[in-house]
């Protein structure tokens, strides 16, 4: 039963000491596009589509994070047709219109194995806007052929990686040549929140009111959480 706990332990030691100072850097850059009006993107299929959501109005976290959704990649859609949709060289043209980038802005792009359509074209229509791309992804992957029409994977045509050090099939344990119990979700998890945590307190060097959601389910004045939302609502909608 704990062999869980081992392995994710030993795979967050490397992401630690591998990619903090990644992590770190990425942190300031997003700090200084916020205080220039930016917002920041994420985007992912299925699986990665949680984390995306999972970042989004949440307490404790920080408020200027907009989830690019469209449905038709995301799981309640229907796993199959979220993992077919994510390699269809159409889907993001189809659906332009939810996109917004502004050029202070960051787009986040998850994929674990960076190989696939959609997250490469969402990149790339990022930087036509000016917009800083980071890619949270497993660079184990990175011998994996690309299956976007360029030739390129994730990693070829973003700003930053942040390596999620992820397996290839992502389970951490095996049995009977079986590979199971995943970890791209709880280590993705980690890494936003490390980076947001950092974004965070770097602001809080120059800010006196922080952009982080207070929690609605304790007996507080709703005023912060309203002012704040007010402020981010042009950008992000918040209903």
């Amino acid at each position: 039963m704990d062999a869980y706990f081992l392995e994710i332990q030993k795979l967050m030691q490397v992401v630690k000491e591998q990619e903090y100072a990644q992590i770190k850097e990425a942190a300031q850059i997003i700090v200084q596009r916020l205080q220039r009006g930016g917002i920041v993107q994420l985007f992912g299929c299925g699986h990665s589509h949680l984390l995306a959501q999972d970042a989004f109005y949440r307490a404790g976290g920080l408020v200027p994070v907009r989830p690019i959704i469209i449905e038709p990649l995301t799981l309640h859609a229907g796993a199959m047709t979220s993992s077919n949709n994510e390699k269809d060289p159409t889907i993001i043209d189809k659906y332009k219109d939810h996109f917004d980038f502004h050029e202070n802005d960051v787009c986040i792009v998850i994929s674990t194995s960076g190989r696939n359509q959609a997250p490469i074209d969402v990149a790339l229509l990022a930087k036509e806007t000016g917009v800083l791309v980071m890619s949270l992804q497993s660079l184990a992957y990175c011998e994996q052929t690309s299956r976007h029409q360029s030739g390129q994977r994730l990693e070829d045509v973003v700003d930053i990686v942040i390596d999620t050090h992820t397996p290839i099939g992502d389970g951490l344990l095996h049995l009977n040549e079986m590979q199971y119990a995943p970890a791209s979700t709880v280590v993705g998890s980690i890494i936003l929140n490390v980076l947001f945590s950092e974004v965070i307190e770097i602001m809080a060097i120059s800010e006196e009111v922080l952009p982080v959601f207070k929690s609605n389910n304790v007996d507080s004045d709703s005023s912060h959480n309203d002012a704040i939302i007010a402020y981010y609502q042009h950008r992000i909608n918040f209903k």
